[in-house]
């Protein structure tokens, strides 16, 4: 027992985890696209091993929201109504984003915050909602304080033309590259600068993040990627040669090159989800880690458990 004057020894590997703890705590502000995933991250690794530490999410404390709307007429409705009860605050004030609309919302939302990212509770007025959770007026401070986070990188992509001219974009779902004309693409596959396939004959190929697995992907017969796994899926679309090529899958520190032949004759145009780029040469895709964007859910309806049921619907 310490007696008066006396200081209670602490054990080496306490100390160690207090230091750790007070340097979470006290970090600084970044340039915002790690801070929202640092907001929910409270996992401590030192010296007594994995320590789960409780961590307090931007949505127990939150004040202000931004309402955004897909301007449909649905939409618009809701937001007259959310923000007669809950208020609206400027996009950049605000705490959470709540996007009322479609999962083409979602990823238009996603898209105009990804320099400075804030979590984003999705609410379906739209005719496709998988990103979306179910719409009500009622309780929504509450269903902000017990939503689940979902952290998604996205990909970028940097893409060449016949001009020379370098563009660079991101995608939330894939980058694709597809035929312009009525000539099918051909293209090589590098992988870390390595030649994979030399000559792939089809419409197209894309390349997709997990969290845009069950999108475009899925359509084309790609696998459906369970979040948070290190992977990227490269798809082909409408392959004619090879025929039994179906893809690949790749860990998400690699870097894809596509090169197109044959660009004069056969025109193919890129895109990262809705960004276009006419008649590329050649197009690399990696995955932004230094990107973290939050979606929230409601508990039970997490976009993990989503892309793990849409595995099972026929």
């Amino acid at each position: 027992m310490a007696g008066p004057g006396r200081r209670r020894a602490i054990h080496p590997r306490a100390a160690a985890f207090k230091r750790r703890r007070a340097r979470l705590r006290l970090r600084p502000a970044g340039d915002g696209r790690k801070e929202a995933a640092l907001r929910f991250v409270g996992l401590a690794r030192g010296a007594l091993g994995e320590v789960h530490m409780p961590v307090v999410t931007p949505m127990a404390r939150t004040q202000t929201i931004a309402f955004l709307s897909s301007d449909a007429k649905e939409a618009n409705e809701a937001l007259e109504k959310l923000a007669s009860l809950y208020g609206n605050s400027p996009l950049d004030k605000a705490d959470v984003i709540v996007a009322l609309g479609g999962d083409g919302l979602m990823l238009q939302t996603l898209h105009m915050t990804i320099k400075a990212p804030k979590p984003i509770y999705g609410m379906n007025r739209g005719s496709v909602g998988f990103l979306m959770n179910d719409y009500s007026d009622e309780g929504l401070a509450e269903r902000l304080r017990v939503a689940l986070p979902s952290i998604i990188h996205p990909l970028i992509m940097r893409a060449r033309d016949i001009h020379g001219a370098e563009t660079t974009a991101r995608a939330i779902n894939e980058v694709s590259l597809l035929r312009q004309t009525y000539q099918a693409a051909k293209l090589r596959i590098e992988i870390d600068g390595q030649t994979q396939l030399d000559e792939l004959i089809a419409d197209g190929i894309l390349v997709s993040t997990p969290a845009g697995s069950t999108a475009y992907n899925l359509s084309a017969n790609g696998p459906i990627l369970p979040l948070g796994v290190p992977l990227m899926a490269l798809t082909p679309l409408s392959p004619f040669r090879p025929r039994r090529w179906r893809g690949a899958l790749l860990r998400d520190s690699q870097r894809v090159t596509i090169k197109v032949m044959e660009a004069d004759k056969r025109p193919v145009a890129a895109a990262a989800d809705h960004f276009e780029i006419r008649r590329v040469v050649e197009v690399e895709v990696a995955m932004d880690k230094a990107t973290s964007l939050v979606l929230l859910h409601d508990p039970g309806h997490s976009l993990d458990e989503r892309i793990l049921r849409e595995q099972f619907r026929y």
